[in-house]
């Protein structure tokens, strides 16, 4: 298993030039999605930032051409095929291209599986898997017609580490996902890289009473995956150690979690 740690040291030197690409992003109003944006941008990328939320979407694209960035708000549901289409569509008629993907939308309840209902279910499913699903198939042809493309899908440490049944299924599909299809696009020009954050401080992990890296340090690993594609960056790189332990010694990590479930339920 490729496994790359990432940590602040190695993702921001030199920050190479994402000069003139266009990038779609996910979940871009805030959080991970948002930090990258800002990070592509920085780059040089021209940025389409999708997300649900409108206000919130507009703030943060307004903010990037207030800087000189190039930014353009989409308002998007991903679990939508219409809106997917339509972001699609939108942004090919303003570029002519798409040439970097980021799947980062996504979301996570706190109950229990037994306390879920089958609307809860269903949407998480289709928010954290069907979206990546969606939008992948939708940005695909055009990448590969130009042999050339950056697909780049947010999983989760919990892709590895499983700790809550409804959020590890929709990431460990994720992650199966892309590992499948980066296999079958081999030799295409297109690439296909998962990043795989542990714990990081975004809007929905602010009730975790944790030391957490702030979202940036993703986004610079995602920036830098869209340059120089890696099956897999783990970040904070310390989890790598971690994932390693819940493959070579499941049993201790059945009684740590068992344990201590209510810390380490995943929010991201």
């Amino acid at each position: 298993m490729s496994i790359v740690k990432a940590n602040e040291s190695n993702i921001s030197s030199g920050s190479p030039t994402l000069a003139n690409k266009i990038a779609i992003v996910t979940g871009a109003s805030s959080g991970i999605g948002a930090a990258t944006a800002f990070e592509l941008a920085r780059r040089g990328a021209k940025v389409v930032l999708a997300a649900r939320r409108v206000d919130e979407l507009e703030i943060e694209a307004n903010t990037l051409n207030q800087a000189g960035y190039h930014a353009v708000a989409i308002p998007t549901d991903v679990t939508d095929l219409t809106q997917v289409t339509h972001l699609t569509e939108q942004t090919l008629s303003m570029f002519g291209r798409i040439d970097v993907l980021v799947n980062n939308a996504g979301m996570a309840w706190r109950e229990s599986f037994i306390e879920n209902s089958t609307e809860q279910i269903s949407h998480i499913v289709n928010v954290n898997l069907l979206g990546v699903l969606l939008l992948t198939h939708a940005v695909l042809p055009g990448m590969l017609e130009r042999h050339s493309g950056s697909i780049i899908s947010v999983a989760s440490v919990a892709a590895h580490i499983a700790v809550d049944p409804l959020y590890c299924a929709t990431k460990f599909g994720v992650r199966g996902f892309s590992l499948s299809l980066r296999r079958e696009l081999a030799g295409s020009g297109v690439s296909v890289s998962i990043v795989s954050p542990g714990f990081v401080r975004t809007p929905m992990n602010r009730h975790m009473r944790l030391h957490m890296p702030g979202p940036e340090l993703v986004a610079r690993a995602i920036a830098n995956l869209a340059i120089r594609p890696r099956r897999e960056v783990v970040v904070p790189g310390f989890y790598s150690a971690l994932i390693e332990f819940e493959r070579l010694f499941p049993g201790l990590a059945d009684l740590f979690i068992r344990s201590n479930r209510a810390k380490v339920v995943p929010t991201r």
